[in-house]
């Protein structure tokens, strides 16, 4: 027996507006054909996520966070400035003590997403 993926679940207020920013703007495409309700499921190259709805969540106490690895963060950063994709405030490209080059950005729920590249 083996783990074969992960696929975190993160909160989402609107699923129209989650979609929006994760289809539209990043560059995810859906999961499969079906359409839950309350339930999205994106993935792009060998990235999965889904969302739940959490209508009521307020977005100032959201602690979700996932941290996504790329093979040219270099790359990925200029194509999201390019497309005026916000990039946290904290979360500038630089290299990390622990040797990793990364950034973060905010979803539209304060889901924070977190790239990095290793040396």
């Amino acid at each position: 027996m083996r783990l074969t993926a992960i696929h975190p679940k993160l909160p989402m207020r609107d699923k129209a507006v989650t979609s929006d920013f994760y289809l539209g703007q990043l560059g995810f495409i859906p999961c499969g054909t079906e359409d839950y309700e309350g339930y999205l499921m994106i993935k792009k190259d060998q990235i999965e996520i889904h969302f739940f709805e959490f209508r009521e969540l307020p977005p100032e106490e959201n602690y979700g966070m996932i941290y996504i690895r790329t093979d040219d963060i270099d790359e990925l950063y200029q194509s999201f400035l390019a497309r005026n994709i916000a990039i946290h405030p904290n979360g500038k490209l630089e290299t990390k003590p622990w040797g990793q080059r990364e950034f973060s950005i905010l979803d539209p729920d304060s889901n924070l997403l977190t790239f990095g590249q290793g040396e």
